[in-house]
């Protein structure tokens, strides 16, 4: 039987406990879910590592999944959109059951391994393409045949799992093990399950954005902006990174239609055409960018 699939003796009668310690018991296993990500450390490096060298030439971002596991990953991946302000051309959610499943379940769709080759084809995946891929199980068929249609065009692939062996983690470039063990409620693994797969993909599509130059001293400088409070966060993110007083920074974000990439360039003084000249110069990265503007 699947680890992730099992009773626990410990929780056998849990609901019979005082609801104190069934409270502290579920809090309990998200901390060691938490820890059981943090193990797996030197496994996303290598993943982060190998999906920078593919990211840089261009490639796109995919993230593959069915119930639980899939709303987990496309929250992830929707998410890079307003706060790194990763191109939406360049992201793909194929999630079993289609958009819908996000909100109604549609668990019938995750056996369902010849739509999910299906849509993964009509992406045309190709060598400069990550693709994850999310499964507790990791032998979830519409996962897996996403995966390995993947990669037989030659993506890279990650897989996101806590049960092995398995197919998914198998199969993959960089399979990643999250060893949650039993659930407290046994199968119910949008619990330790899902808060190891949501660590350990905050910490993976993170890290992607830090290395490919969408933060900058620890500031999201790539954001949208699209509310008050946004626009209030990049006012301030100018100010601090260049310096500039308050009416500057204001220009500068007008000045730039609300490229925030722009505006940060511009407050250090640059003209339009040489900030942006430097932003191209630099693929987008504000700091290094920064660096040019200061060098030359």
């Amino acid at each position: 039987m699947m680890e992730t699939e099992s009773r626990s003796a410990r929780y056998t009668r849990v609901e019979t406990w005082p609801l104190r310690e069934i409270v502290g018991a579920l809090l309990e296993g998200q901390v060691s879910a938490a820890a059981s990500a943090l193990a797996i450390a030197p496994g996303v490096e290598h993943a982060v590592t190998q999906g920078v060298a593919r990211l840089s030439k261009g490639g796109r971002l995919f993230y593959i999944g069915a119930g639980t596991s899939g709303r987990i990953a496309a929250q992830d991946g929707v998410e890079l959109v307003p706060t790194y302000g990763w191109p939406r051309d360049r992201l793909v959610i194929l999630l079993a059951g289609g958009a819908e499943a996000m909100l109604f379940s549609a668990e019938e769709a995750e056996d369902d391994a010849a739509a999910a080759e299906a849509e993964m084809q009509s992406h045309a995946p190709t060598v400069d393409d990550v693709v994850i891929g999310v499964a507790a199980s990791g032998r979830t068929p519409y996962t897996c045949a996403a995966i390995e249609c993947a990669k037989d065009a030659g993506a890279l692939t990650i897989g996101i799992a806590g049960n092995r062996p398995s197919r998914l983690l198998d199969v993959v470039d960089c399979p990643l093990f999250a060893d949650t063990g039993a659930e407290i409620v046994a199968g119910s693994t949008r619990m330790k399950a899902g808060t190891a797969q949501k660590a350990i993909l905050n910490s993976l599509s993170t890290a992607l954005m830090i290395r490919l130059g969408r933060v900058y001293e620890g500031q999201m400088t790539h954001m949208s902006i699209t509310n008050a409070k946004l626009r209030e966060r990049a006012l301030l993110m100018i100010a601090e990174l260049t310096y500039a007083d308050g009416a500057t920074c204001t220009a500068a974000l007008r000045a730039s239609g609300d490229y925030l990439p722009l505006a940060i360039l511009l407050a250090t003084g640059l003209d339009e055409g040489t900030a942006q000249e430097r932003l191209d110069l630099a693929c987008g990265d504000v700091g290094r960018a920064i660096k040019g503007a200061h060098d030359g």
